[in-house]
């Protein structure tokens, strides 16, 4: 099955298949963080699928994986679901599951619910642990305030998350996962952008690293010495007879 995005391209695909290149494709990593019943893997199937399914299982952490083309470049997109997180004694009570998929993380989404104010109470403090998380890397994470939809019972104003946003340096989406999948692809786009950038910038330093010549061994050096030497004088040897 082929997506097509009117503002971007966007494909599920397989590599080898039509229009999908053979070679390995660039690999993406998201982890998606947040509250509890924020709609985190409601968002994460809507992206990857473009549908939405209103009800689901208990969160236990699901990674989904999709061949993806963005702007014409396939990526490999693995994304990582996560339970949902909440505050203990005014700290966030992160599990070391929690804590791995930040780790192995490219890039991250932090959802809350304009439902739910105690969900964007958790966003500041998810936001500094992924830095923790990530320390002198600049992961790119994108704040995302979804069920957009449901305004009669908001608990949270939607200036008020995209100010913290722009004060935690992070870009911000409101977004209603089960009416608008444009918003959705948006947000997630913004980060396999930004990913492959980083990739991109760092791929040249690597080649250049891989081709500096290794030092010879000295040991190697003396042989090779010893043995020019050693011919030298059979050749003068042999001249002299």
């Amino acid at each position: 099955m082929r997506l097509t995005q009117s503002m971007c391209t966007i494909a599920e695909c397989a590599p080898g298949s039509e229009g999908c290149p053979a070679a390995r494709p660039r690999l993406v990593k998201i982890a998606v963080v947040g509250g509890s019943g924020v709609g985190k893997t409601a968002l994460v199937v809507r992206f990857l699928t473009r549908r939405f399914i209103g009800d689901y299982e208990r969160n236990a952490g699901n990674l989904y994986s999709r061949h993806i083309q963005i702007d014409g470049e396939v990526l490999a997109i693995q994304v990582q679901d996560t339970p949902g997180v909440q505050i203990h004694e005014h700290s966030l009570d992160c599990n070391e599951q929690l804590n791995r998929c930040i780790r192995w993380a490219d890039a991250l989404v932090i959802v809350f619910s304009i439902t739910d104010y105690k969900s964007y109470e958790l966003l500041s403090h998810l936001y500094h642990h992924v830095r923790q998380m990530h320390p002198g890397n600049a992961v790119p994470v994108v704040i995302v305030a979804n069920k957009a939809d449901l305004l009669h019972i908001k608990e949270v104003e939607p200036q008020h998350g995209l100010q913290l946003a722009n004060m935690l340096g992070c870009a911000f989406y409101e977004v209603s996962v089960s009416e608008n999948y444009n918003d959705v692809f948006n947000a997630f786009h913004v980060l396999c952008k930004e990913v492959s950038k980083q990739q991109t910038a760092s791929t040249p330093e690597r080649r250049r690293t891989s081709l500096i010549p290794r030092p010879k061994s000295p040991n190697m050096q003396d042989l090779k010495r010893r043995f020019k030497q050693a011919l030298s004088a059979k050749v003068r040897t042999v001249t002299s007879v």
